[in-house]
């Protein structure tokens, strides 16, 4: 098992191409802040809509973007430095029910593992498997970025049953574990984690405040989770980018867990 180092899947690091940082020097800070953290390998993930790859000439003219972008990344003398090692995706948003993943650019370090969401932190009211099935039907392995952020998801995970059943992994944010979110994100992580659902975690990190990651490392561990707490960040990860599936997270929580539930000892209620 990996010990210590932590891969991180889903971040915003690539300057002025999305929402996360919005030039070099707010990439150079965000580097800086996710080594700290603990973070040894980082897949950049700038936003990235489905529908541009069934346009042709709208999505070359995006991924000459990210392109150029990504190079200033890696040509930065100051983020080399750092050591981190850099691979690139994008965070897929699934605005048709087809996209065409087929350029290595908009899969996981190239691989077969490709990160989706859906519009508007909102499930889709039917057919939300659908996108799901359609990659896998085509070779790719989709994960969902965040599903505990969805808000039309309730903790009974009832709605999320469709993606799983459809073959999808689950990926958590760092930031929801530890009720950077809010409430509801973490009453759905902890359920997340008590069922055993949660494949991988990761910063979703936009270059403002702390990645997070060590500090929901930290909180799993607190409360007897440090077996999943290295699955989640470390060892399930980095199989990602070694094109492995994940291994099983044992479920956290239920009759295990002390009176009061685990998330809400983490938000101190």
């Amino acid at each position: 098992m990996t010990s210590g180092t932590a891969t991180d899947f889903h971040s915003h690091l690539v300057p002025g191409v999305d929402d996360g940082a919005a030039d070099i020097v707010e990439s150079r800070l965000a580097v800086a802040a996710m080594v700290r953290d603990g973070v040894t390998t980082a897949i950049v993930t700038p936003h990235f809509d489905g529908s541009l790859t069934l346009a042709p000439h709208m999505l070359q003219e995006r991924l000459a973007q990210l392109d150029a972008g990504f190079a200033q990344l890696t040509v930065d003398a100051e983020i080399a430095a750092r050591g981190l090692r850099l691979l690139r995706g994008v965070e897929l948003m699934l605005d048709v029910p087809d996209p065409d993943v087929s350029d290595e650019r908009l899969r996981l370090g190239g691989g077969r593992f490709v990160l989706v969401e859906y519009p508007g932190l909102q499930l889709p009211l039917a057919h939300a498997d659908f996108a799901i099935r359609a990659l896998r039907q085509n070779g790719w392995q989709p994960v969902v970025a965040h599903p505990e952020r969805y808000r039309n998801v309730d903790e009974s995970l009832e709605q999320l049953l469709p993606l799983r059943y459809a073959g999808a992994y689950f990926q958590v944010n760092a930031g929801s574990l530890i009720g950077l979110h809010g409430d509801g994100p973490a009453r759905r992580a902890a359920a997340l984690l008590a069922r055993g659902w949660i494949d991988y975690g990761s910063s979703d990190y936009h270059g403002r405040g702390a990645p997070s990651v060590s500090a929901a490392r930290a909180a799993l561990a607190e409360r007897g989770g440090e077996v999943q707490a290295e699955m989640l960040f470390c060892e399930n990860p980095a199989r990602l980018v070694r094109g492995e599936p994940p291994m099983p997270v044992e479920p956290m929580g239920g009759a295990a867990s002390k009176a009061r539930p685990w998330w809400a000892r983490l938000l101190r209620r």
